[in-house]
């Protein structure tokens, strides 16, 4: 098969949660051969019931933007980042891998409502999600028996998903622990923007940060003609703040799947060559491009 007509979304069914874990198993036993995945599993089960509102305390996720298909995107993007690294031979603990991973599927908890937090959506906290969701973690580390080594690493780990977070300032314990913080702070972007209904999500992207009252976009519109500027913005972050891990993508794609390329950078370029697109037809409207996947009908019977 001519490795050109590969898309990233073909590979593993990432609306289907299980098929995310199998894969993650599957990327983790290429690298380390006796790993134990008791503690991803455990993880991986409670954030679905978390995000499916079957965790005692919590409602159920509540942002269609930031939800529990964008942290399993975001998880099985770090865990191929993490075997792309090691392919082009840079070294890693089981221990990190498995925090790294478990950092991942944690970076959004702060999102989720608690029981009686009714008004609105978990959007309003998107100025202080990564704090909220530090504070999940803390809680959640001490219930199932994490020490406080791993609090403090997967800590900095997720600390360095904020934009404005200056990840050279950050007190790492390590160099691997480190990488794994640019890892995913790479990874929660890889999976977002390569997403196929990306751009489908995006006006309810919009209206989290409305409801958070961040005023950058005056409009959806203007939300979506400023995601070429935010991802000329991602390139620059990638090669400087986040380190160029990046390039341990292609590493990936090759050694699992026999494709010299990367099919993360593939499907963001396609996303934005279609915004181009939609930008330029002003008399239809940017919805009326929107097809893909349940948002679309989601987005109509909202009334957003």
């Amino acid at each position: 098969m001519n490795p050109h007509k590969f898309e990233i979304a073909k590979l593993v069914d990432t609306q289907n949660p299980q098929q995310v874990l199998d894969e993650v198993k599957t990327i983790v036993s290429m690298v380390f051969t006796r790993f134990d995945f008791e503690p991803v599993n455990r993880v991986f089960n409670d954030i679905l019931k978390l995000f499916g509102g079957e965790y005692r305390g919590y409602r159920a996720c509540s942002t269609e933007y930031h939800d529990l298909k964008h942290t399993t995107d975001a998880t099985l993007a770090t865990t191929r980042l993490i075997h792309g690294a090691v392919v082009n031979s840079e070294k890693y603990s089981q221990k990190g891998a498995l925090l790294g991973i478990i950092s991942s599927l944690l970076h959004d908890t702060g999102y989720i409502q608690k029981c009686g937090d009714d008004s609105g959506t978990g959007g309003k906290y998107t100025l202080v999600h990564i704090e909220r969701s530090i504070d999940f973690m803390h809680k959640y580390f001490r219930k199932n028996n994490f020490s406080k080594d791993d609090f403090e690493i997967c800590r900095n780990i997720l600390r360095c998903t904020g934009f404005k977070t200056k990840i050279n300032e950050i007190r790492f314990k390590s160099k691997e622990t480190e990488i794994l913080g640019k890892i995913l702070g790479t990874a929660d972007l890889l999976g977002q923007m390569a997403d196929r209904t990306y751009l489908e999500k995006l006006p309810f992207l919009y209206y989290e940060f409305k409801e958070a009252k961040m005023d950058m976009y005056s409009s959806e519109l203007d939300l979506f003609e400023k995601t070429l500027e935010f991802y000329d913005f991602t390139q620059k972050r990638f090669d400087t703040e986040l380190g160029g891990v990046n390039r341990f993508s292609i590493r990936h794609f090759e050694k699992r799947w026999n494709i010299a390329r990367d099919l993360y950078a593939d499907a963001i370029e396609k996303n934005m060559n279609y915004l181009e697109h939609i930008l330029k037809d002003r008399q239809k409207g940017h919805r009326s491009f929107l097809r893909r996947g349940r948002y679309p009908q989601l987005l109509e019977k909202s009334g957003l």
